[in-house]
């Protein structure tokens, strides 16, 4: 049987917030269902030079992606790739940067909304390119493609934090409120695919300052959450700092894939022996 592997990309949402804020995948943690890692994100600590981070598992100064303005395909082999290359369906369901890093730079709204080709690097793909798109629509687009296409390793990535955030900062009632949604939005779903059988990871690209404001080295804007949950994962709370350049080929060993030459080798403490 092929593994398969949903992973939960929740744009601007810091650590503290999601272990205080985040009720359900906390009862996960809680009722040992589930693993939780907090991660130091990459610097810059911006969402394209991280989408990047993540999906390739190298660092800005290798891989090019330096600034949120810098609008091209990746030039490095990504998750997306490597699951395309063992015969593995994938699918996104995303921001349009993410289908401008592997798919088509620039994005072409009328063209590039809805995406279905097993040539793409990024296979079937719904990509949204309004920040205040809502997270609750972003969610059931991931949930047609992973129900359409059946992909083995299907990306989800909303927005609604990071927009609140950069709107009201994170200490305010609204960037709270929109975790606590997501957590909501979540509940609904994770009981289906834990059912079915997926391993699942939910993190962040990056956190979120007082100010609203993030692409520095402060603790609120680095430290993001790790969930983890699947068949060999030894569920609990697991102090210490994990790097980020690890999440990337974390998700290939749950697929069952050997990583890219690029990506660095790291011993995550969750895996059951």
């Amino acid at each position: 049987m092929n593994k398969k592997v949903i992973m939960v990309v929740v744009d601007g949402l810091q650590y503290e917030t999601a272990i205080t804020q985040m009720g359900y995948v906390n009862h996960l943690v809680e009722k040992g269902k589930a693993a939780r890692c907090q991660v130091l994100s990459e610097l810059p600590s911006l969402s394209r030079p991280l989408y990047e981070v993540l999906l390739t598992g190298t660092p800005s100064w290798k891989n090019g992606i330096t600034s949120n303005q810098v609008v091209r395909k990746s030039g490095q082999k990504s998750l997306f790739q490597l699951a395309k290359e063992h015969g593995l369906r994938n699918a996104a369901a995303a921001y349009y940067w993410v289908s401008e890093l592997y798919n088509r730079a620039p994005f072409h709204h009328l063209l590039d909304r809805h995406q279905a080709n097993p040539e793409n690097t990024i296979q079937y793909g719904s990509f949204y390119f309004e920040d205040p798109y809502p997270d609750s629509h972003l969610l059931i687009d991931a949930e047609y493609l992973r129900r359409t296409y059946d992909p083995h390793f299907l990306y989800i990535h909303p927005m609604g934090i990071d927009h609140a955030g950069h709107l009201f900062g994170s200490d305010s009632k609204q960037y709270r409120g929109k975790a606590i949604e997501m957590d909501t939005l979540l509940a609904n779903l994770l009981p289906h695919w834990m059912e079915e059988g997926y391993s699942i990871v939910v993190t962040a690209d990056h956190g979120m300052n007082r100010d609203g404001l993030h692409g520095g080295t402060g603790d609120d804007e680095r430290h993001v959450p790790l969930y983890v949950i699947g068949q060999h994962i030894q569920p609990g709370i697991y102090e210490g700092q994990h790097p980020q350049l690890a999440v990337a080929p974390l998700i290939c060993q749950l697929l069952g894939l050997a990583p890219s030459d690029e990506m660095i080798s790291y011993e995550w403490p969750f895996f059951a022996v």
